[in-house]
């Protein structure tokens, strides 16, 4: 980036990685626009940032967005895709309705956030996308099949933006971490209840919280690393996955098993 000063508009920015995210830009001298849910501004905002109401699923949302970053900066130099809904359950359990859900916040999300400014980005003739997926985008465990397929999705987005948006430079970096402490599990509302109570065990007990994620992506985006993992989990599973693919398969055949004998995994 050829500003010091760099100016960060940052979704789902009110809690959770994205709050955490927020407060490191913040720290670093960078100005940051938060948009999220609420139409009133969160008390956890922090004073020095900027907040407006940004539902991800709202195109009129994101044009606004886009009307006020042009108005407030005259341009923009990082774009955070963070938003997302945490989901879970057996295919033959979830419901439909809970597939479009996680696939209109998760996924289209992040799409109609691309769309939006990436224009703008072309123009300036730089800038930078930070796509927050999971590492669910990267490993497939059974009973996640909605939560999977959005983020899988979302990886194959930013590294196909990578490429395309390259000549203009502009940056693409997609975050693939693993459980953290976080509110995310607040979002859960699917149909299969067994399953989502596993899953919010394993956000509420996972060891790092926000702010520790939120250095290591900061740290991936200096680096400028393609997909950004942010512990030894995804460190480990990725790397079993490319090249131990047997122990891999064993590992996460049997959750397969564990789910199908007592219905969580």
């Amino acid at each position: 980036m050829s500003r010091e000063t760099r100016r960060v508009l940052i979704t789902g920015g009110a809690s959770g990685l994205g709050l955490a995210l927020a407060k490191a830009f913040l720290a670093r001298g960078d100005e940051v626009l938060v948009g999220d849910l609420a139409d009133e501004r969160p008390d956890g905002v922090p004073a020095e940032a900027a907040y407006r109401k940004l539902d991800v699923r709202s195109q009129q949302d994101w044009d606004a967005a886009l009307v006020e970053v042009k108005e407030r900066w005259r341009g923009l130099d990082v774009l955070v895709n963070n938003a997302g809904v945490a989901t879970g359950g057996r295919i033959d359990v979830e419901s439909f309705a809970d597939w479009q859900r996680v696939i209109d916040i998760n996924l289209m999300g992040v799409v109609r956030g691309c769309q939006t400014f990436v224009p703008l980005l072309k123009e300036q003739g730089e800038g930078r996308i930070v796509n927050v997926a999971s590492l669910a985008g990267l490993v497939h465990a059974p009973a996640m099949s909605s939560y999977n397929t959005a983020k899988a999705g979302v990886v194959a987005l930013s590294e196909t933006l990578r490429f395309e948006l390259a000549p203009f430079g502009i940056r693409v970096n997609v975050v693939c971490p693993a459980f953290f402490r976080t509110n995310l599990h607040t979002s859960l509302q699917g149909k299969d209840t067994e399953v989502e109570e596993s899953a919010v065990k394993l956000i509420t007990r996972a060891g790092p919280d926000g702010d520790v994620i939120a250095a290591k992506v900061m740290s991936g985006i200096d680096k400028d690393r393609k997909i950004i993992l942010t512990d030894k989990t995804g460190y480990v599973a990725s790397w079993a996955k490319r090249v131990a693919r047997p122990a891999y398969d064993i590992a996460i055949g049997s959750s397969g098993i564990r789910l199908a004998k007592r219905g969580s995994l």
